[in-house]
């Protein structure tokens, strides 16, 4: 397990700090919804502590880089700090809403791993959630 962490996470060199780069996933996770085209997307920390991570990296530039070639309008950012979440509000995605579009690979539900993908900087020392439940199962 701890292998496949490092298949993903890579070191890099920034300020004179090592940080390394890890996915969004191992940080938050999503909830999505849909109305007509719009698509609101949640992203939640697994950590409290890990909610300016998120505030710093997971910004309306990085978030159109991903969706930039699906989402036509624009997009909104909103901070939900007593809940650890971003929402952001991609407007004119769906093409007329989940029941006219043909597209149905941008639905919201599969519209929402894709943020998941995105890479954040953590400290060398952070431990990820995967390699957190690796471990809390090796001392069972």
């Amino acid at each position: 397990m701890g292998s496949s962490i490092q298949n993903y996470s890579k070191i890099i060199k920034r300020e004179g700090n090592i940080l390394k780069r890890v996915k969004l996933r191992e940080i938050a996770h999503t909830r999505v919804g849909e109305k007509l085209d719009d698509v609101t997307l949640s992203v939640i920390a697994y950590r409290e502590e890990d909610y300016e991570l998120l505030k710093e990296q997971v910004t309306v530039n990085s978030v159109r880089k991903l969706y930039g070639s699906i989402t036509k309008g624009e997009i909104r950012r909103y901070e939900v700090p007593n809940v650890g979440a971003l929402n952001f509000v991609l407007s004119n995605t769906l093409e007329g809403g989940r029941t006219r579009t043909l597209a149905f690979e941008e639905s919201g539900k599969s519209l929402s791993s894709i943020i998941l993908r995105m890479n954040i900087n953590v400290s060398n020392n952070y431990i990820t959630r995967s390699k957190e439940i690796y471990l809390k199962q090796s001392q069972e």
